[in-house]
């Protein structure tokens, strides 16, 4: 298959690079993809494409989402609406989205929650516009299916880390923040982290989604948001104290109650397992020890 993934660059296209080498990768170096007109350059310079992976976007942790609203829900719903418009355009038969659990309501009635729970209610209100940017990106992935009948898809992966992560303490993801802020510490030290501690996460290391997404190219052929995300679902002060133990520091820490996001957001991987068959998702506490470890040689 000739295979165009946008985002090539990003967090997620750097570790599909090193799984699938063979394929084609952009990114916003190359082609600025708010632009429709350079959305469509990018297909056509890549000519008689099988498909295209979607993983470009204007992401960012919980604080870059509250204070740029306007900003997330006006740039990805440019870069989405430019890809999935040009690709039916251009006769590009197959196109896999990625979407987030940001997508799923802020309450929802019972946990795990599930793909047919995505419209019982608004997003959460501290990822409020990306949430509606990515839940119009499943909503026109479903609209083209069905009226055109291309094979388009989607699927939602949980909270991604892993080597290769953005470690900036203002617009990471936690897991990077945490690892940041311990690394850089000294015993005795007392690190302050945003929240109660109390919330949970399921935490996809970078790896494993890189080894499911060709899997879901072949198989996920339907127009459901497939769940990705491992059974382990840990407190944020579980994930600190495990990250501790790694580093071997001797530190305290305690939160500032800012900032907390959502008290739970796990979401169930059954449909998941049932299309590609089982799958050992990397443990929470080997995936940051790799994390770490890249960090430090990273520094």
């Amino acid at each position: 298959m000739k295979v165009l993934v946008t985002g090539g660059s990003g967090f997620v296209g750097t570790a599909l690079k090193r799984i699938r080498p063979d394929w084609h990768y952009i990114s916003s170096r190359d082609y600025d993809l708010t632009s429709a007109y350079q959305a469509r350059g990018a297909i056509r310079d890549h000519r008689n494409l099988d498909a295209i992976v979607h993983l470009a976007g204007r992401v960012g942790g919980v604080k870059e989402n509250a204070l740029n609203q306007a900003e997330f829900i006006q740039q990805n719903l440019l870069i989405n609406t430019n890809i999935i418009h040009e690709a039916y355009c251009e006769n590009v038969p197959r196109v896999l989205s990625s979407l987030s659990t940001c997508i799923f309501p802020e309450n929802i009635k019972n946990f795990p929650f599930v793909e047919e729970d995505m419209h019982d209610g608004p997003p959460p209100i501290s990822n409020f516009s990306y949430g509606y940017a990515k839940r119009c990106l499943q909503v026109m992935t479903s609209a083209y299916r069905q009226q055109y009948g291309v094979n388009y898809s989607t699927f939602t992966p949980s909270n991604l880390y892993g080597p290769g992560d953005n470690f900036d303490l203002e617009s990471s993801h936690f897991v990077a923040a945490m690892i940041r802020k311990i690394y850089q510490s000294r015993d005795g030290d007392n690190i302050e982290f945003w929240g109660t501690g109390r919330p949970l996460r399921q935490q996809l290391f970078v790896e494993d989604l890189a080894m499911l997404i060709p899997m879901l190219l072949n198989k996920h052929n339907s127009s459901e948001p497939i769940i990705v995300a491992p059974d382990e679902n840990l407190t944020i002060k579980e994930m600190i104290d495990i990250c501790l133990k790694i580093s071997g520091k001797s530190v305290e820490y305690s939160f500032n109650g800012e900032h907390e996001g959502q008290v739970r957001k796990d979401g169930s991987n059954r449909k998941l397992l049932n299309l590609i068959g089982d799958y050992k998702f990397t443990s929470f506490e080997n995936g940051l020890r790799k994390t770490y470890e890249w960090y430090k040689g990273a520094r």
